[in-house]
């Protein structure tokens, strides 16, 4: 970012840096400058042209913030939608928005054309939707979180969005639930609905919900209990992903399923290794699940899993679902 000029109103110096150095033509002119003023910014090449009328106060590569501030001071009035406003709400890491157009949202009765590099979504409730304190203007974390969910191409990358946003606890699957029912003109409601009942009855991850979903419930497998809480061996608070028992807890059986929350890295996979030494100690066997297994071969798992729940005491049976060649 180039230094302050000298010559900028106090306001406009103040309005550059609440707006990450983007300022709009029409804020230049409404903070004092004339429109010499702004030509003879852009010819010293203080300030640089993102969009049409909105410049930036350097001539570098634009920072993800700029991108943003660029896209809703183009089309404003306008916020942040989708993953975009996911970004702005989480700061840069799991949205996958860094390198994505910016998403704006505007008022449903708009006709735009969106600048390069900029999506424009609209909607009947743009004006109660957005948080225009936030710094850039953006759709409330609750309502990004759904209309992303409700958008995706696929079922699995709509359960990752929720699971995601109840793991991070940026909020949880009974807010959602809650703010699902408000918003309209989604398309998968019913569907939206179910996951997310899912979610809060404890399937916190992509892999759990698909494990309840395709192996678990398809099969007749008994319903296990979910993030069931334990000490690990230096005394400290865990929770197990699934516990298989008999209400007299004559056997157990352990599920652990290894999916993105909570399972990433070396030291994440140290700490998983760790719960099952844990668990033999407590004479509780432990088996470890993936994405293949479950989303891949979850027929296949159901069998193997029922098999050892056999084994391990149980008296039922499970079925095939009809999935199952």
């Amino acid at each position: 970012m180039s230094p302050p000029d000298p010559g900028l109103p106090a306001s406009l110096l103040a309005l550059l840096e609440v707006q990450a150095g983007v300022v709009a033509r029409r804020q230049a002119l409404a903070g004092g400058l004339t429109r010499h003023d702004v030509d003879r910014m852009l010819r010293r090449r203080a300030w640089s042209t993102v969009h049409p009328c909105v410049y930036v106060d350097h001539t570098g590569a634009l920072t993800w913030q700029q991108r943003a501030w660029s896209a809703v001071l183009a089309c404003w009035p306008a916020a942040l939608e989708g993953r975009s406003a996911i970004r702005a709400h989480e700061g840069p890491g799991r949205s996958g928005a860094e390198n994505r157009p910016i998403e704006v949202i505007v008022a449903r009765e708009r006709r735009i054309r969106p600048p390069s590099g900029v999506v424009v979504h609209r909607s009947a409730q743009f004006d109660t939707a957005a948080q225009w304190n936030l710094s850039p203007p953006r759709l409330r974390y609750d309502d990004a979180v759904l209309r992303v969910a409700d958008g995706t191409a696929r079922e699995l990358d709509a359960i990752a969005t929720l699971a995601d946003a109840c793991g991070a606890r940026r909020t949880t699957a009974a807010r959602l639930r809650e703010r699902l029912d408000q918003l309209p003109r989604l398309h998968r409601r019913a569907w939206l609905a179910r996951i997310l009942d899912d979610v809060a009855q404890g399937t916190c991850s992509v892999l759990e919900h698909g494990y309840l979903t395709l192996v678990e419930r398809p099969h007749g497998l008994p319903r296990g209990e979910r993030q069931v809480a334990a000490l690990g061996g230096d005394h400290r608070a865990l929770l197990r992903d699934i516990v298989y028992r008999d209400r007299r807890r004559t056997w157990t059986q352990i599920v652990e399923l290894d999916g993105r929350l909570g399972h990433d890295g070396t030291g994440g996979r140290d700490k998983d290794l760790e719960r099952d030494l844990d668990a033999a100690l407590d004479r509780e066997h432990t088996v470890r699940l993936g994405y293949g297994q479950v989303f891949e071969r979850g027929c296949a798992t159901a069998v193997k899993v029922a098999r050892l729940l056999q084994v391990r005491g149980w008296p039922g049976a499970g079925h095939p679902c009809p999935r199952c060649a």
